[in-house]
C-alpha cells in the first residue's frame, strides 16, 4: 500500500481540548458543532445529509474511506458537513463502481478533515462533556485556534433550513402517478423522495418558507414535512404552515425536524439534547404494536416528553428504548403523524419503511 506523508492538522474543542493529527481533504480551516455517528458504513450518506449542516462529524468506525465514493449514494447535491474527524483513513479503496477516493472527494468539495485521531477517546469526551463547537485547521498554528473558535455560532437558536433548502419549487415522481404530495423542504434527503416515488407518489418540493396558501394550490392528497438542521424553536414560519395543514385535516407525515414542527404546532416544546442521537442502530419501541425497530437517527434536538404526556392534542406512538425520549407522535382526531428517526435510512436499517406505507394508505383512504 502506498504511504502518503500527510500534512499536520489540529483539532481544538470549545472546552480547551487540543489534538494533533493529519490532514485529509481540503487544506484550510473549518469549524462547527462536534458530534459523532456510530454507523459502521454509509459515510457518504452522512456527509451529504442536510441535517448535518453546520456540524463536524466524528466517524466512530475505525476505518473510513475504504470503499471510496459513489455519486448515487449522495443524499443531496454536495456534502453539508463542516468537517470530518476519523481514526484510520484508508489510502486505497476497493469498490469497483467508486468514482474517486474519499480524500479526492473532500478536496473537490472543500471539506477539511483530520485523521489519525483516537476517535474512541473523542466520543467518550463528547458523551461526557456534551455537544460543543470545535475547529479543525491545517493552516493555523495551535495557539491561533481559540480565536477562530470564538467566531462560530451556537447551534442553539440557529435557523438553517431556509439557507440549505431548495430555492425554487421542483417536481418529483412519475407524471402518471396517482397520488400527489406537497413536500415542505427543511433540508430533505433524496431517499425520502425515492421512498415516496416507489409507492406511486408524485408532487412538488417547496422551499422552507413557502406558505400554506402556496403549497395547497395544487390540491395535494397529502403533505410531507422533511428533516433538516438547526433549532426547531426558531422556526415559527414552518410551525405556522403546519398549523394550517392540520386545520385542513389532510394526511400529514413528518420526519425528524418535520416531527418537531408538527409537535410545536400542537403546543409541544423542544430542547437541545446533551449530545444527540446519531447512528444506525438505535432501538425504538412502537407503542401501538409493542414491536421494536432498529432505526437510523440524526438529531440534536427532541420534543419534550412531559409536554406530550400532558397534551390532549397529541399521543406518543414510538419511544427510544435507550433514554425513553419521544420518538413518534400522532395528532388526536387528525390525519397526522410523525417520527423523530429516519425510516428512509440508507444504507439501512429498513425496519421502519412501513411508515411510508401508512402515509400512502392514509392518502388513498
Amino acid at each position: 500500500m502506498k504511504v502518503v506523508n500527510r500534512k499536520k492538522a489540529y483539532l481544538y474543542l470549545e472546552d480547551g481540548l487540543s489534538v494533533e493529527g493529519s490532514l485529509i481533504g481540503y487544506d484550510g480551516t473549518t469549524g462547527g458543532e462536534i458530534c459523532f455517528n456510530t454507523g459502521m458504513t454509509g459515510y457518504q450518506e452522512i456527509y451529504t445529509d442536510p441535517s448535518y449542516t453546520g456540524q463536524v462529524i466524528i466517524n466512530t468506525n475505525a476505518h473510513i474511506g475504504n470503499y471510496g465514493t459513489v455519486e448515487q449514494e449522495e443524499e443531496s447535491e454536495s456534502p453539508k458537513i463542516k468537517g470530518v474527524i476519523i481514526n484510520d483513513y484508508s489510502e486505497i479503496y476497493s469498490r469497483l463502481d467508486a468514482s474517486e477516493s474519499l480524500d479526492e472527494y473532500l478536496k473537490r468539495h472543500k471539506v477539511v478533515g483530520i485523521a489519525g485521531l483516537d476517535t474512541r477517546r473523542l466520543v467518550k469526551h463528547v458523551r461526557s462533556k456534551g455537544a460543543m463547537n470545535c475547529v479543525i485547521s491545517s493552516v493555523l498554528e495551535e495557539n491561533e485556534l481559540k480565536a477562530e473558535l470564538a467566531n462560530l455560532p451556537s447551534m442553539e437558536g440557529l435557523e438553517l433550513s431556509s439557507e440549505i433548502c431548495t430555492k425554487t419549487p421542483y417536481e418529483f415522481g412519475d407524471s402518471d402517478a396517482t397520488i400527489t404530495v406537497a413536500v415542505l423542504d427543511l433540508g430533505i434527503k433524496r431517499n425520502i423522495l425515492k421512498n415516496l416515488e416507489s409507492r406511486g407518489c408524485k408532487g412538488i418540493v417547496y422551499p422552507a418558507k413557502t406558505t400554506f396558501k402556496e403549497i395547497s394550490q395544487q390540491n395535494p392528497d397529502g403533505y410531507f414535512i422533511s428533516n433538516g438542521p438547526g433549532d426547531p424553536a426558531v422556526m415559527d414560519y414552518a410551525v405556522e404552515t403546519v398549523e394550517k395543514i392540520l386545520d385542513s385535516n389532510k394526511p400529514l407525515f413528518g420526519i425528524c425536524l418535520g416531527h418537531q414542527m408538527i409537535a410545536r404546532a400542537c403546543g409541544i416544546g423542544t430542547y437541545k439534547m446533551h449530545h444527540g442521537h446519531r447512528g444506525l442502530n438505535h432501538p425504538i419501541k412502537n407503542l401501538q404494536t409493542g414491536l421494536s425497530e432498529m432505526t437510523s437517527q440524526n438529531h440534536g434536538f427532541v420534543v419534550k416528553k412531559e409536554d406530550v404526556e400532558q397534551s390532549e392534542l397529541v399521543e406518543a406512538t414510538h419511544m427510544h428504548l435507550n433514554d425513553k425520549t419521544v420518538a413518534g407522535i400522532k395528532v388526536v382526531g387528525k390525519n397526522a403523524f410523525s417520527v423523530q428517526y429516519h425510516p428512509e435510512a440508507s444504507p439501512g436499517p429498513h425496519d421502519s419503511r412501513y411508515l411510508f406505507d401508512d402515509f400512502v394508505n392514509m392518502m388513498k383512504n
